[in-house]
């Protein structure tokens, strides 16, 4: 018989060696007094470790309220696990990320250096700036509390803290990776708008816009777009080409994903110039429209300012521009490297928003298709009335 697993202080044998022995008989009797005071050990241990857990996520809740407090910063997310920080930067949902390491709490009040990591969406330098500069003033005060200044909030705190920061996505500030790949977008956007929103004018002018809608359906005008989408397409993959080549762009995706995205966007924007241009009596009307199209997209897309400068109802209206999903993509594309998974929730926004102008651009041609019989029906009924009167006469 083997005692390998039980242990305690011998304090009664009630058998001896050669003894028999049968089941449920009491061969010896332990003290437990050692197991005992080993398991409140163990639990005191456990204690401390929860409540060291506890504390650290007291302090890492008081750090984001201070931090959410600042007018630079606002907090959307606090996450209590491991997570790549690049996956809460895509699709813009943030612009830094905020990593508390394990043993905060300990180190602050046994006065051990510790260090906050920031990690910062570089896509635009001018947005970083400013939480860059409230994040050392949070340091600042922090640490300016734990030798005594009254001035702060967290006067029992002993340990200081340290910003370490990390920027990712075009880390030395790439040029062609913001305002040169906006005027890239932008111009060539532009170029298209003004190739594809004095279409219907021109086919209503030649006659051929009737013949349309009598025989045809929506598709016949979307597909006169698409050359002009295929010349753009091409264009934007030689820019960026020549940005790689001769400039500093720094292309961390998958070229197929963009074009990907680019077939989409030629097609919302073809629909949406048309629609614009449609109830102008001529061509040459139709280029003080662009202004409806394009500029509001560039403006409020994310390129001329961060996002975090505009109100978030701003944020949600610039959406009705073409261009505002362009940036979208681009962003997580180029700069960030995102795959499918890493834009797919844009590109499912993006979705309904191509079928809410493929559902209007249908409304609009089925409108005309109607005004065009009816006003054809009554030619015809005018023409048959005077050819009676004639007759009559």
């Amino acid at each position: 018989m083997s005692f390998d697993s039980v242990s305690g202080r011998l304090v009664r044998e009630a058998v001896q060696e050669g003894d028999e022995v049968r089941a449920g008989d009491i061969i010896m009797e332990l003290d437990a007094t050692d197991n005992k005071i080993a398991m409140a050990r163990v639990n005191a241990q456990i204690a401390q470790i929860e409540a060291q857990r506890d504390a650290l996520l007291v302090q890492k809740r008081e750090l984001a309220m201070r931090i959410d407090a600042s007018e630079y910063m606002k907090v959307t997310a606090i996450v209590n696990t491991l997570a790549d920080p690049e996956t809460f930067l895509y699709q813009d949902r943030a612009i830094a990320v905020v990593f508390f390491q394990q043993g905060l709490e300990e180190d602050r009040f046994t006065g051990t250096e510790n260090h906050i990591g920031v990690f910062y969406d570089n896509t635009n330098v001018a947005q970083t700036a400013e939480i860059k500069e409230a994040m050392n003033e949070l340091a600042a005060l922090d640490n300016a509390a734990a030798n005594g200044d009254m001035g702060s909030t967290n006067d029992g705190i002993d340990g200081g803290i340290q910003i370490a920061d990390r920027n990712l996505f075009s880390p030395n500030a790439s040029t062609s990776n913001g305002m040169a790949l906006g005027f890239l977008f932008f111009f060539g956007s532009m170029f298209y708008t003004f190739a594809t929103i004095g279409m219907i004018p021109r086919l209503r002018l030649t006659g051929e816009l009737d013949t349309i809608l009598r025989t045809g359906t929506p598709w016949d005008l979307i597909l006169r777009t698409l050359p002009y989408g295929a010349l753009l397409i091409v264009s934007f993959t030689v820019g960026l080409a020549v940005l790689r080549i001769w400039g500093d762009l720094i292309f961390t995706g998958h070229l197929v994903n963009f074009v990907f995205v680019q077939i989409f966007y030629v097609f919302v924007l073809g629909m949406v110039t048309t629609l614009t241009g449609w109830t102008a009596a001529n061509p040459g009307v139709t280029a003080s429209r662009m202004i409806l199209i394009i500029p509001g997209g560039f403006i409020f897309g994310g390129v001329t300012g961060p996002l975090g400068h505009f109100a978030d109802w701003v944020v949600a209206v610039s959406h009705v521009w073409p261009l505002t999903w362009q940036f979208h993509f681009t962003r997580d594309i180029i700069t960030r490297g995102a795959d499918f998974m890493g834009y797919a929730p844009t590109f499912g926004a993006f979705l309904i928003y191509v079928a809410v102008i493929g559902i209007l651009y249908t409304l609009r041609f089925y409108s005309a298709k109607k005004e065009l019989m009816a006003r054809e029906t009554e030619e015809h009924a005018h023409k048959g009335a005077k050819l009676a009167v004639e007759e009559a006469v």
